[in-house]
């Protein structure tokens, strides 16, 4: 293994500007793609790139559309995983041959979407043309996290291919409503457990012995990490009152889709509203009158969107990821003056983003995901099985699900609901520095690069000190390492 070691990188940031401005806002240029001539122009054109999902069938064939029946729709989905459900009752009673564990691999490979819906992300960060719309919605999906904890897994893509993805033209308010009632992010923050504590549902158990009342995860979470956050000095009530506005926004995977239906008046999961479990009456959420129904959701989100201390949050949040570790002022100032200006248009917002990020001439540190795939568009390697390949064990690529486990970061995986940090500081250690090392000698070894360093080097114009760390490495192989885990290319002015 090799082992590399930094010397300070005094010099300037030399990286020629296209490629500097892709690393910052987007995944790096695909050695086919011609490079554009005005940065500034094919970045803001990007936010409206067609979005198909890319990707491959097996290693060694040619990039294509992920087929329609590898993403079926929400109802689907969720019909799939009652389905999940009811083999894996069958399972542990052993009844109609579900015992075997060939029933219970055909039953996961069949119905569960996370390893399926984890692949489609990969390829479309890996292949896809529209590089910074793909950059965006991966920090929004870091944003309202919604971290795997099994019952939310078929609905995880969902949420970020139709959540996110496909409303980042849109307004944020529109964005928020609809990751907010997303069965996604519904069961992962225990919405679905929430009870109006003078609901008629709730009555009702209470008369049969049963416990029943609010859970605050999904209204706790709302105001401190999806928008005003605690600089909004909301209180306990105001985290009380919004579970209140959220309770009947549910589903439940144990229960026929008929009794849901029953309870809501639709088969829609996107849109579950059981008023029977609703906190009847308004509320009152930091200091706006709520009022009760479906529809108080919407006007709390829309209300929740516009303040202005939400404003100020996520624009900090989104100079910290893509312009610097330590944004100055006037970046987060230029940010949220557009987002007041367009009312909260994301459009506007990611072109204010845009526009400081090409300003700022300093480098700014790059997830271990997105590192990930910056190297394999760089090099052309081919280190991700493809979609026929998902349930074939080969020694020659890494399981999908370990690569990003092993990276420490991945979207399908168990997360705290603040997601991942966007500072360099919570990632440069040791060991998650060693972890880039052995990626990138993975890739080299068994990922056949088709692009080779010193054709990287001279694409992206690498600044000398880089260029003399690589030429001293020796072998090819250990050449390819010493670059892809340069500060250069991990997006670091020294190390």
């Amino acid at each position: 293994m090799i082992y590399l070691v930094y010397v300070e990188f005094v010099e300037l940031y030399y990286m020629n500007e296209q490629f500097r401005v892709a690393q910052k806002i987007g995944l790096m240029f695909r050695p086919e793609t011609d490079l554009p001539e005005d940065i500034k122009t094919w970045a803001i054109a990007q936010l409206h790139a067609k979005s198909p999902a890319l990707g491959i069938k097996t290693k060694s064939s040619k990039v294509e559309e992920w087929p329609k029946s590898l993403q079926p729709n929400l109802e689907k989905r969720d019909a799939m995983f009652r389905l999940y459900k009811v083999n894996r009752k069958k399972e542990r009673e052993k009844l109609e041959g579900q015992e075997t564990a060939k029933a219970k691999l055909e039953n996961e490979r069949k119905n569960l979407m996370g390893e399926k819906d984890e692949l489609k992300f990969a390829h479309r960060n890996v292949y896809g043309e529209d590089q910074v719309k793909l950059r965006f919605t991966s920090f929004w999906a870091n944003h309202f996290t919604m971290g795997n904890i099994h019952d939310n897994q078929n609905e995880i893509g969902h949420a970020i291919d139709e959540g996110i993805l496909a409303n980042l033209n849109g307004n944020f308010s529109h964005m928020l409503y609809k990751i907010i009632s997303h069965p996604a992010m519904l069961i992962y923050l225990d919405n679905i457990y929430s009870i109006g504590e003078s609901s008629s549902r709730a009555r009702q158990m209470r008369a049969n012995g049963q416990l029943a009342g609010l859970n605050d995860n999904l209204g706790r979470e709302l105001l401190e990490l999806h928008t005003v956050s605690p600089s909004a000095k909301y209180t306990e009530t105001d985290i009380k009152n919004a579970a209140k506005v959220l309770a009947g926004w549910s589903l439940e995977h144990h229960d026929p889709i008929e009794k849901d239906q029953r309870e809501s008046g639709t088969t829609n999961t996107w849109d579950m509203f059981k008023e029977s479990y609703a906190e009847p009456g308004n509320k009152n959420v930091l200091g706006k009158t709520i009022y009760a129904g479906k529809g108080g959701l919407k006007e709390m989100t829309d209300f929740l969107a516009s303040h202005e201390n939400t404003v100020m949050f996520i624009s900090s949040k989104l100079a910290g990821h893509f312009i610097s570790d330590s944004p100055r002022t006037s970046d987060i100032n230029y940010i949220a003056n557009a987002w007041r200006q367009s009312n909260g248009n994301l459009d506007q917002i990611h072109t204010a983003v845009i526009e400081r990020a090409i300003l700022s001439k300093e480098p700014k540190f790059q997830w271990p995901m997105i590192w990930l795939f910056q190297v394999l568009r760089l090099s052309n390697a081919t280190f991700i099985h493809g979609w026929n390949e998902l349930w074939t064990y080969s020694d020659k690529l890494m399981e999908n699900e370990k690569i990003f486990i092993e990276l420490g970061q991945g979207f399908w995986h168990t997360r705290q609901p603040n997601g991942y940090s966007s500072n360099k500081n919570e990632w440069l250690s040791g060991e998650m520095f060693e972890r880039r090392i052995r990626f990138a000698d993975a890739i080299f070894q068994v990922g056949n690069p088709k692009v080779l360093s010193a054709e990287i080097m001279d694409r992206f114009d690498a600044n000398m000190l880089t260029r003399k760390l690589v030429a001293s490495a020796g072998s090819e192989r250990n050449k390819f390492i010493a670059l892809m885990c340069s500060p250069e290319l991990m997006g670091l002015k020294n190390a």
